[in-house]
């Protein structure tokens, strides 16, 4: 089914996430009031959202992402230099794909406020290969059973840029890096702040349940470590699931814009030798409950 919200229209990918919006020019909406509501309402009903043929400017990209609220940079991936906020993930053959994207995460949950969401614009794709997966964390609670609901109710996890962008680099960058950026504490079930969708808030910067260990749950010690293991890495696999997923082939200058507060993606590294240059304009978020 296609869905018209004002002008714009969106036809969905699949049943569960993700509409393909045509006939759109994303440096109007960025500067045209109307249309960005309706960009944001078709946002929060698909919770990603794609775009084909988009030769726009960066100061058009980076305005568009403003419009959602204040940028962020990172602290370890570069940013455009004349584009404070544009980070670059660019893999050619001087940068060969790494282990930080082909997983399924939710971008900077090492943040006491994760990012909102993200606009990424692809600069040069590969022949083929290099697609990205984005799932539907709500659906993915949602689907939970209900003894797993119960159990994990108030639930609480510690997510870590040490423990994942950390883990490759020499001790001392390591330990530099985690000073800045102590690991951050967020309900394994969260509420997203518009919707009022609950949200299964688990991913791969998450290291492990730290209220897990009551009387309710560990009879011995024994059971400690492998129970809570044993949980989360269950919570993580839901994310694997591919009835909550898109997959998207990325082409130039087509889009891709998610709302990070409900979902989770993977960037598929099947392309080497293949050149995939990227830059992602992420917005600062809230603090999760």
């Amino acid at each position: 089914m296609t869905t018209f919200a004002g002008s714009i229209t969106a036809t969905p990918l699949t049943c569960s996430i993700g509409a393909e919006l045509v006939d759109v020019d994303l440096a109007r909406v960025a500067a045209d009031d109307s249309l960005f509501a309706e960009l944001r309402a078709l946002l929060l009903e698909y919770k990603v959202l794609f775009v084909r043929d988009q030769n726009i400017s960066r100061a058009d990209h980076v305005a568009l992402a403003r419009r959602f609220g204040p940028l962020e940079d990172h602290p370890v991936l570069g940013s455009d230099p004349d584009h404070p906020g544009l980070v670059r993930i660019y893999k050619d053959l001087d940068s060969p794909p790494e282990h930080f994207e082909n997983s399924f995460h939710c971008d900077a949950t090492w943040r006491e406020n994760p990012s909102m969401g993200s606009v990424l614009r692809c600069v040069q794709a590969p022949p083929v290969g290099g697609d990205t997966i984005w799932v539907n964390m709500a659906e993915a609670y949602r689907c939970l059973p209900e003894w797993v609901k119960t159990r994990i109710e108030g639930l609480r996890a510690r997510h870590s840029i040490e423990s994942s962008f950390g883990a490759a680099m020499p001790q001392d960058r390591r330990r530099d890096l985690a000073r800045r950026y102590p690991d951050a504490e967020h309900p394994v079930v969260r509420t997203h702040p518009e919707t009022g969708e609950r949200v299964l808030f688990v991913n791969s910067f998450t290291t492990h349940l730290v209220n897990y260990h009551t009387p309710d749950n560990v009879r011995f010690g024994a059971d400690y470590a492998p129970g809570a293991a044993e949980l989360l890495h269950y919570l993580m696999r839901q994310a694997t699931v591919p009835e909550f997923q898109v997959r998207w082939r990325w082409t130039e200058n087509s889009f891709a814009i998610w709302d990070n507060r409900c979902t989770q993606h993977y960037a598929v590294q099947d392309y080497w030798p293949g050149v995939r240059k990227m830059e992602r304009a992420g917005i600062v978020g809230d603090k999760p409950f």
